[in-house]
């Protein structure tokens, strides 16, 4: 048994083709909000086939460190008896987020208009990363927020006592952000209104309509306009949770890259404000399709078959399209790295200040299995090899990010030699059946070797 603490390197070998289906655990977005939604409500949501990683674990904590009754009643079957709007208790305990920035940041714009103070604390990874873009705008409603330097975890907030209603602007395309003033607004007298000059997914607005909100989205020339209608009461519901796109993203990209593989995904999230990556990868030339399309929970959903592509091209791919896809760009890169040609991706300042510093971690990996990167402050691109061209071999740094973990043992499968993460373990905080998953459908894939 591996030691707390122990790092557990992890290597990817050469494959066969990889076959199947995959079936990729729920959507964490919508995971996320569920449950704090639900927590926020008045009676009993039922939740079927959310993600059950540790990031979602840990808020599913927390709901209940406010005083909501949160129970796993079986395998992907949970129930949130809630507290109502602006009823959080104070917690008697420090909230641990673990690795969830996500987490994290909807938790304390939740809790920013209630009467209560909580500190919040998370792994290495989430305690360097800043948090002066959500307490800065909760801070317009009246919360205080009392955190290490450069507004760093542990943090302690204090919750509005007479919260005043907001017209925020984002500064940056950031759902996490627009997120937390949504849910800060729902115990705030009058309008609470966000300005999106670029969209960001919209899984909070549809799942406040669906909890009976009042809330109305407009496009105008200033960009996105939603407005919120605050301390009205929010209805229970029965949610059924779409499979997580960024989760499916690593089976369908390494099926792409590794020689005679066809995958198939079923009941995949497409929401559109999460589509980016798959629209970037048909323009590259993959061979995508999409089936049976429907709609659960309120999501629109599809199944995905993806093929072996050996004839990937790079592209620019274009900076409005970051918000869309941004949790997807480590794999893309990975993609890209097998594909012909130059990759442009620019518009993607966010990836700084990520789990890790994502383009640096990419860019640094990359570079040790024989890829040429490129990067600026908001921009990188990468130097594909072709099919079958990267020479893989190394072992490279994860910086405790999940994305970075399985970005690149999806590339030991189609590199010329196997690659080695130095960490796997920040893979249970969003996807805890990515190994058993990606074996099942003929990857090499394991622990390394001592």
């Amino acid at each position: 048994m591996t030691a707390p603490g122990t790092p557990v390197p992890m290597t990817a070998r050469p494959s066969g083709p990889l076959s199947g289906t995959a079936a990729i655990p729920g959507d964490k977005s919508v995971s996320h909000r569920a449950l704090i939604l639900g927590a926020l409500s008045v009676g009993e949501t039922r939740i079927t086939g959310p993600l059950e990683g540790e990031d979602v674990l840990h808020t599913a904590a927390a709901m209940r460190a406010f005083g909501a009754e949160v129970t796993r009643q079986a395998p992907g079957r949970w129930s949130v008896h809630g507290t109502g709007t602006g009823g959080f208790a104070e917690p008697d305990q420090v909230i641990d987020c673990g690795n969830s920035g996500t987490g994290v940041r909807l938790i304390m714009g939740a809790m920013a208009t209630c009467p209560i103070r909580a500190t919040f604390t998370g792994d290495a990874s989430l305690n360097s990363r800043p948090m002066g873009r959500i307490t800065d705008p909760l801070a317009l409603f009246g919360a205080q927020a009392h955190g290490r330097s450069r507004g760093r975890l542990p943090m302690t907030l204090v919750g509005a006592r007479a919260p005043v209603p907001v017209r925020y602007r984002l500064p940056v395309a950031s759902a996490q952000v627009k997120s937390a003033v949504l849910l800060a607004g729902l115990n705030t007298p009058g309008e609470t209104v966000v300005i999106e000059p670029t969209p960001t997914r919209d899984h909070t607005e549809r799942m406040l309509t669906a909890f009976g909100a009042r809330i109305r989205t407009e496009d105008t020339p200033e960009g996105r306009v939603i407005t919120l209608t605050g301390q009205s009461e929010l209805r229970p519901q029965r949610l059924a949770v779409p499979r997580d796109p960024s989760s499916a993203a690593f089976a369908v990209c390494a099926a792409l890259i590794v020689p005679g593989s066809e995958v198939l995904v079923p009941g995949i999230g497409l929401n559109p404000t999460r589509g980016g990556l798959y629209e970037t990868l048909r323009e590259m030339g993959a061979d995508l399709s999409f089936e049976n399309p429907r709609d659960e929970g309120g999501e629109p959903v599809a199944d995905l078959r993806a093929r072996y592509s050996p004839d990937l091209r790079g592209i620019a791919v274009p900076a409005e399209r970051a918000a869309a896809m941004i949790d997807e760009y480590p794999i893309l890169s990975v993609v890209a790295a097998c594909a012909s040609g130059v990759t442009e991706m620019p518009g993607v300042s966010e990836l700084r200040v990520k789990e890790s510093d994502r383009i640096a971690a990419m860019a640094e990996g990359l570079s040790a299995c024989g890829v040429t990167v490129e990067t600026g402050p908001d921009w990188w691109q990468v130097a594909g090899r072709g099919a079958g061209g990267v020479p893989g071999g190394a072992t490279v740094r994860t910086f405790l990010d999940h994305r970075i973990a399985m970005s690149f043992l999806c590339l030991g499968l189609a590199a010329q030699a196997p690659v080695t993460v130095d960490d796997g373990r920040a893979i249970a905080t969003s996807f805890p059946e990515f190994g058993a998953l990606m074996t099942g459908l003929g990857a090499s894939l394991g622990q390394a070797s001592a």
